[in-house]
């Protein structure tokens, strides 16, 4: 499995990697002034090492967005305004406009990153033109940064300080998804 995941896909350097996030950055902000009175999110995964993109890698983002989607749709007042879906060798992410508010949509995101099974891999940024066009932090809302998958301490921390080697993520990150498979073949 860790040959499918990581061996095969084009490698991206940091600068593709920034000029992405530049890009996602200004989709966002563009989304916010486009429609102010309503919430952006954007889903995206943390996957460790210089492939970031592949079948397999876009199937794990496919589970993601299929349980994140249902747990927003499970709200019966929210609804999806626009839908913007990216698939770049940077990897997948999706865009959403919703008619909700700021604080139900980061709930539902941090339901979803904390308890979908492979939620740990996912970023869910929730953000509007309420907040500047920047992610709402969940320490806004009292809680702890999130854990790193491997040690448990925060997991901005482990990045900074590269406290675990990109072998290490991969095989944590393997495990996951052979898990996760095993689950889905059991249901």
């Amino acid at each position: 499995m860790e040959e499918q995941l990581f061996s095969v896909g084009k490698s991206q350097s940091i600068g593709d990697v920034l000029m992405n996030k530049d890009l996602r950055a200004r989709l966002q902000e563009k989304l916010c002034s486009q429609f102010p009175a309503y919430v952006v999110v954007t889903l995206k995964m943390n996957i460790p090492g210089p492939v970031k993109n592949n079948e397999e890698l876009e199937e794990l983002f496919d589970y993601g967005k299929k349980d994140f989607i249902e747990r927003l749709l499970n709200v019966e007042s929210i609804h999806i305004l626009k839908k913007i879906e990216w698939n770049k060798d940077t990897g997948k992410e999706l865009f959403l406009v919703l008619n909700s508010s700021v604080s139900d949509v980061k709930k539902i995101s941090i339901e979803f990153e904390e308890h979908f099974a492979l939620g740990r891999l996912f970023d869910a940024d929730v953000l509007s033109k309420s907040t500047g066009a920047k992610p709402v932090s969940r320490k806004s809302f009292g809680l702890p940064a999130r854990k790193c998958y491997l040690c448990g301490r925060p997991s901005k921390e482990c990045a900074r300080s590269r406290k675990h080697s990109v072998s290490e993520l991969q095989a944590a990150l393997n495990l996951l998804w052979k898990n996760f498979g095993e689950k889905r073949k059991l249901s």
